[in-house]
């Protein structure tokens, strides 16, 4: 096959190999970097058909892969109103207020990124925004995104007036007379209102989709690990792949809820490695908790409140069996866990799981160390499986070594820890947890030093999707907002060359996919990402704001800047 893209005067950088490689151009053939070498060497693999870039030295890195997003998700929340500028109730209110001006009769207001420190010493309660949503059938999604605000008027067309029974962790919270504040906790019970808000039509839902993969292209992702496949997602990924107009390489794991039968873990196993040219499901997202905000988080101990005492599983027993069940079907796992009890537990389960499986005569079962790829690029189902803990918010000492010796990945979102704590421990997250917990947050540095695969994402939308702000938030630590505040917990930040691999080399391995991608040498992907500066030297507080000149995914360039015209 003729060569598709050739690039010139690069400085390459793999940091599988700790740095810089001592060629200056690449050319890619059918998606796969086929050649490495010079500039005179390279350009004579181009012919007419053959797009040619000089990069006037440029930084090409593998493609950055984001390893915790919701863009499906994420693509219906952010269309309404932004709220995660607001940093107190007066601006939250004023807001809301310009809003509400704009909005038709009877029309429906929905916002998102309402950040809870903004409530102060109030509870969080919609009485707070009545004065300028009387009569407004508003949701404002909180930013965790496992809470929501509704208020009286949008609680009065759900038929909402009191408490509810669901079989998770959910609640709508009440006051001492059984009234509903507003509040929502967890899916179950947001989506009791969600409901009776109008919906989007496909083809809405399917450009928004398309916008946000496009922004996201344009900042640098080459692929995601999106952790949700709700509703009608994988048919708008079907959809845009089919048409050319998926910018990114998506790796998708559904949820499996408390209270899924063998039939319905059954349908998620089948499930397992439908998919397109750019996009497969590959693995299931789990929750063991909540979140610590809104004290749905499991802890071992309760927060200041009284609050995040139990598991997001009414049976946590029967999490375990089902991540027993995953692990011999060959399916690789994704738990939200944030609190330190739901993380033992997660990983006690997969200890379990791998214990009993090491004693059955299964191909697939004896560590879970190691993977390979099936001959169609697939994920090979009789390879071992490798599991993973996502958000890891709070843990004691004991619990960071097993991460290493499980082999369980450590999904990190350094940003959270940036933009909704801070050092001096005044934020809600802090004093929910107390100074002990509070200064666990976020172990990046001592999971990584304990021999944990570390992989970074922001969970967009709970925090901006933009490859080079969660790198740089692994970096300083800071309020991305204010970089001038002090770090929280800065012994845990990561170097520059870590963050990094944790965007590339370690996504891949993630995915089992290290011998085909997450690197820039022969044979590999052809997944790529051309920045302006080193991300290696520039500073971390200025990391953010490096020019994304090239993104190429498969072979192609998905964005490129104007100064590469």
């Amino acid at each position: 096959m003729s060569t598709s893209l050739v690039l010139l005067s690069a400085r390459l950088l793999d940091p599988a190999s700790g740095g810089f490689l001592p060629q200056t151009a690449l050319a890619v053939v059918d998606g796969r970097i086929a050649a490495l070498g010079d500039d005179r060497t390279i350009r004579e693999l181009a012919d007419a058909a053959t797009t040619v870039i000089d990069l006037k030295g440029a930084v090409v890195t593998p493609g950055l892969v984001d390893g915790h997003l919701h863009p499906v998700t994420g693509a219906e929340l952010t269309h309404g109103l932004d709220l995660s500028g607001c940093t107190d109730l007066s601006s939250v209110r004023a807001a809301l207020a310009a809003e509400v001006r704009s909005l038709a009769p009877g029309a429906w207001l929905h916002a998102w990124g309402l950040d809870p420190n903004a409530f102060g010493d109030r509870p969080v309660e919609a009485a707070a925004l009545s004065p300028v949503l009387d009569g407004v059938p508003a949701l404002l999604q909180l930013f965790d995104a496992h809470s929501m605000l509704a208020s009286r008027r949008a609680l009065e067309l759900a038929g909402i007036d009191g408490p509810r029974t669901f079989a998770q962790a959910a609640e709508v919270v009440c006051d001492a007379d059984g009234r509903p504040t507003g509040l929502l906790l967890e899916a179950a019970a947001c989506e009791l209102v969600e409901r009776a808000a109008p919906q989007p039509t496909h083809a809405e839902r399917r450009e928004r989709l398309a916008a946000a993969l496009r922004a996201m292209a344009a900042s640098g992702l080459t692929g995601g690990h999106a952790m949700d496949a709700g509703g009608d997602s994988l048919d708008l990924y079907a959809e845009l792949d089919s048409a050319g107009e998926l910018p990114l390489r998506l790796r998708v794991a559904p949820w499996c809820q408390p209270g899924v039968d063998r039939d319905g873990l059954r349908a998620l196993i089948e499930l397992q490695g439908r998919g397109g040219e750019l996009w497969r499901v590959d693995g299931v997202k789990l929750f063991m908790d909540g979140t610590i905000d809104n004290g749905t988080a499991w802890l071992e101990r309760p927060d200041c409140h009284g609050e995040s005492t139990h598991a997001f599983w009414p049976d946590p027993a029967h999490y375990t069996r089902v991540i027993e069940e995953l692990h011999r079907a060959g399916v690789p796992t994704a738990t939200h866990a944030i609190g330190d009890a739901a993380v033992r537990h997660a990983l006690d389960a997969v200890e379990q799981a791998t214990l009993k499986a090491s004693t059955t005569t299964t191909a697939r079962a004896t560590s879970t160390t190691t993977a390979t790829t099936a001959a169609d690029g697939s994920p090979d189902r009789t390879a071992p499986v490798r599991h993973r803990i996502e958000h890891i918010e709070t843990v004691p000492d004991q619990l960071v070594g097993r991460f290493a010796e499980l082999g369980v990945i450590a999904s990190m979102q350094p940003t959270h820890c940036c933009d909704f704590t801070r050092a001096d421990h005044t934020d809600n997250w802090s004093r929910r947890l107390g100074k002990e917990r509070a200064d666990r947050a976020w172990r990046c540095r001592d999971l990584w030093d304990a021999g944990a695969t570390v992989v970074l994402g922001s969970d967009w939308p709970i925090a901006p999707y933009p490859p080079l702000g969660v790198m740089a938030g692994a970096r300083h630590r800071r309020p991305t907002r204010d970089l001038g505040r002090p770090p929280h917990n800065p012994g845990q930040a990561l170097t520059a060359l870590e963050a990094l691999r944790a965007m590339t080399v370690n996504a891949a391995f993630a995915a089992g996919e290290e011998h085909r991608a997450g690197r820039i040498a022969v044979g590999h992907r052809a997944d790529l990402t051309v920045l302006a500066a080193d991300p290696l030297t520039t500073p971390a507080t200025a990391l953010a704001e490096v020019p994304v000149l090239l993104t190429v995914l498969d072979g192609r360039p998905t964005h490129r800047a104007d100064q590469l015209s």
